[in-house]
């Protein structure tokens, strides 16, 4: 349950007091988050598929009808990722993934996931290199648009 609460927000100015009211919304306990789970709308299913295969996903669920594949839910771990097969009602111009970036956490070697890419015919929009923010980092863009930062921790 949500609950709003005035609160009351003060700003010292020139040694002056203005008081401010906002509205808070509070909850009873933290909200507990186990998973964000994308579903992305793609161009070509069978593509996506086999960019994110050579990503190290795997198919872990599909959706069918009438013999046609509708979409699939991937794994990479504990992460899954939905992808569903545009049925082209907004029209076939529609730009996918603009604004949109995936943010790839691995404890495994960039390198490694960069390279099997490029052996798959992936190209890579930026190499694999050490980020200022103590990371090891490439950048990719999905069959659809959609762009992916795979990156992995590194010690500072």
């Amino acid at each position: 349950m949500i609950r709003a609460r005035r609160a009351s927000l003060q700003m010292n100015e020139n040694e002056d007091v203005k008081q401010k009211e906002a509205i808070v919304a509070t909850t009873q306990e933290a909200v507990q988050i186990g998973a964000i789970v994308p579903a992305l709308t793609v161009d070509d299913l069978a593509k996506s598929i086999a960019f994110y295969e050579a990503l190290g996903f795997a198919i872990d669920d599909r959706w069918e009808q009438k013999g046609a594949l509708l979409g699939v839910m991937l794994r990479a771990g504990r992460t899954r990722l939905g992808l569903n097969q545009d049925d082209w009602k907004k029209g076939r111009d529609r730009q996918k993934g603009i604004g949109v970036r995936l943010s790839i956490s691995t404890p495994g070697s960039v390198d490694e996931i960069a390279k099997r890419a490029k052996q798959a015919g992936i190209t890579l929009t930026s190499e694999p290199r050490d980020t200022e923010w103590n990371s090891r980092a490439f950048e990719v863009s999905d069959p659809s648009g959609f762009l992916l930062t795979v990156y992995s921790e590194t010690s500072a």
